[in-house]
């Protein structure tokens, strides 16, 4: 047996879900105190992220308005376009966006809500009704 053989096999990587990478850029956005890089980024999320696919999904949250860039020299500087609720909300959008039977998935979210979050979302709703269109 060669010593190629006796190796132990390398562990597989884990496949990250869908939207989880998003996410983690997300958040190391949100814990930067002002612009960022690419790299940064790269280095917070940590583990074997290549840079390219920091920037790539850096520049699909870009093309969904949920994060800004700045010129930065050669490069671009990057921020988070949202607070936390914000993000949040992006995430549930997201999550929804992934299903085939919307109507299903937020009937089933509306009735699992508290009565006080009932109401709170009612509210929100009426609100948005009132506002004049743009």
């Amino acid at each position: 047996m060669t010593d190629h053989e006796r190796e132990e096999p390398q562990p597989r990587l884990r496949r990250r879900a869908q939207g989880e990478l998003e996410a983690q850029v997300l958040a190391a956005l949100q814990s930067a105190r002002e612009p960022v890089s690419a790299a940064w980024v790269q280095e917070r999320i940590g583990g074997d992220l290549a840079y390219t696919t920091v920037m790539t999904i850096l520049t699909r949250l870009l093309a969904k308005d949920v994060v800004t860039r700045e010129r930065a020299g050669r490069s671009f500087a990057w921020t988070s376009a949202s607070d936390e609720a914000g993000l949040a909300a992006f995430r549930m959008r997201k999550v929804l966006d992934g299903e085939s039977d919307r109507e299903a998935v937020l009937a089933s979210f509306v009735t699992t809500l508290s009565p006080g979050d009932e109401q709170l979302l009612r509210e929100l709703l009426g609100r948005a009704d009132a506002e004049p269109d743009d």
